[in-house]
């Protein structure tokens, strides 16, 4: 059973009238919905929605989103009809930067705002251009995507590489050109995951996240910074805790 009458170019599938609240996932840079096609439908009666940037897999013949300013809006004017129900996004790595983008810009059209916006494995908004793939060569942002598709079982053709440089190039391109001087906070719950393994990215390199929102929750899960990709079951309280918390909250003080 579906909401709305098509699938939009944001999500590789129809979103789902079953399941009473959604969970709208992030790709990092480089990537795509294909980043989750390992989590399941619905996590304890979430669903599980990937979205799909332009310039990528089904819609690699589109331009790319160019910034991630751009990506918000675009985003926020295709979700209007799935926010009929409660949701949170999540973003992991560079992922989270347009996931907060898009909890911006979805505000200023007011429309309704995630109930918690959950990011991974990346320092705030205004610290964002510490992350480490912005200084790396070519030659080097080439083996980091052997290894990464390496990691998800696909042993790499050299065309292969070519067209996923030329999709991570233009990503890191958009996430240098980011910049954001002073934080902005916004009017949800804000989960900030560590992974305990990450060799990059320490819980001090994260801790500007608490100056985007009153309620921030920082968090330690076990596995390297790629491990999400498999759903691992040490995501699966901090992916859906918003759920059981807002069921808590007594329906006249919710927003």
């Amino acid at each position: 059973m579906t909401s709305g009458s098509a699938t939009s170019p944001w999500f590789v599938r129809p979103p789902s009238a079953d399941h009473p609240a959604r969970l709208f996932c992030f790709p990092y840079s480089g990537s795509g919905a294909s980043a989750f096609s390992a989590w399941p439908a619905a996590v304890d009666d979430i669903e599980i929605c990937p979205v799909q940037f332009p310039g990528r897999e089904n819609r690699l013949a589109e331009p790319h989103y160019g910034t991630y300013e751009n990506l918000a809006a675009g985003l926020a004017a295709a979700l209007p009809p799935l926010l009929d129900r409660p949701f949170a996004f999540f973003g992991h790595c560079a992922g989270a930067l347009p996931a907060f983008e898009t909890v911006v810009a979805l505000g200023q059209r007011g429309l309704p705002r995630p109930e918690c916006l959950i990011v991974s494995g990346l320092p705030a908004p205004h610290e964002a251009s510490r992350d480490r793939m912005l200084t790396m060569t070519e030659p080097e942002l080439r083996a980091e995507l052997r290894s990464v598709l390496r990691g998800r079982g696909i042993e790499p053709r050299p065309d292969m590489l070519d067209l996923g440089m030329h999709v991570l190039l233009r990503d890191l391109a958009a996430a240098r050109a980011y910049r954001r001087a002073e934080p902005v906070a916004v009017p949800c719950r804000i989960v900030v995951l560590h992974r305990r393994d990450d060799p990059d990215v320490s819980p001090d390199d994260l801790r500007g996240w608490h100056r985007y929102s009153r309620e921030v929750d920082f968090q330690e899960t076990d596995g390297g910074p790629d491990a999400f990709l498999d759903a691992p079951d040490a995501l699966r309280k901090p992916l859906t805790s918003w759920m059981s918390r807002r069921s808590r909250i007594p329906r006249d003080v919710r927003r």
